[in-house]
């Protein structure tokens, strides 16, 4: 049998979600809880990889079994076995078909931006921050212009291990909510760093240093070195994951912590 797992996880408490010797990571975790579930050692696999820092409040994973348990056990068992900052939301029976990572239409992500001159002490690290004045307007046109299938080389990080830069964004969305600012990301697929990447730019743009039209020299140059710095992790969140009907999965955000 094969199940499907929704997770969510706070980033700073692990190193990011793959498996590293001798680091506590969320694969590790979750692959750990649900062996200990089923009583035999299990492989967890993700729709996508984070980053150290970078939240999930719609992370997808699967794993297979011949283990029969209810799927109360796969979601309130698990989550008994797995420490503070990691949580599986919801369990599913899926067809021998599925697979998390290469069967998904498109990833969602969601960064939270604290707009505001005083840096935060609650959401820290949990929001992005920056103090300067946005123009939003500006960057919503240049969100427009990176609509569509790019080379993305240069929002790419150099260890980033795609087969190839070339994505397809199908939607960015900002949205200014007094200082705190939602954007959201969604894609067929998404390189290293690639939207903390683009939050740098954007940025650049919104403080008034280019014209929403310099992003498409950017694309066009295909090269991380011209392009703004990496933004910070601590706003980013993997909030949903897409497939095709056919699975019956539907990765929506959870409504107990609103924007998030």
């Amino acid at each position: 049998m094969k199940y499907a797992l929704a997770i969510e996880y706070d980033g700073r408490a692990f190193c990011g979600w793959q498996v590293q010797p001798d680091q506590l990571t969320v694969q590790g975790a979750l692959e750990y809880a649900v062996s200990r579930m089923a009583g035999e050692p299990i492989r967890v696999h993700a729709a996508g990889r984070t980053d150290t820092g970078v939240h999930a409040s719609g992370q997808i994973a699967h794993f297979d079994t011949d283990v029969k348990r209810p799927l109360t056990a796969w979601v309130r068992g698990v989550n008994s076995f797995l420490p503070d900052g990691v949580a599986v939301r919801w369990a599913q029976e899926v067809p021998d078909a599925f697979h998390a990572r290469f069967c998904a239409t498109s990833r969602h992500y969601r960064y939270l931006l604290l707009n505001h001159p005083v840096r935060p002490a609650l959401l820290a690290g949990r929001v992005g921050w920056i103090h300067n004045e946005l123009d939003v307007d500006a960057m919503r046109a240049a969100a427009r212009l990176l609509l569509g299938t790019h080379d993305f080389s240069s929002f790419r990080a150099a260890e980033c291990q795609a087969k190839t830069p070339v994505k397809t964004m199908k939607r960015v969305d900002i949205n200014a909510m007094g200082t705190l600012w939602a954007i959201d990301f969604e894609a067929d697929a998404f390189l290293h760093h690639m939207v903390r990447n683009l939050m740098g730019a954007l940025l650049h743009i919104g403080k008034g240093n280019e014209s929403p039209e310099w992003i498409l020299h950017m694309i066009a140059l295909r090269d991380r070195t011209v392009a703004p710095p990496t933004f910070m992790p601590d706003g980013l969140y993997l909030a949903g994951v897409s497939y095709p009907a056919e699975f019956g999965l539907a990765s929506e955000p959870d409504p107990r912590y609103g924007l998030i």
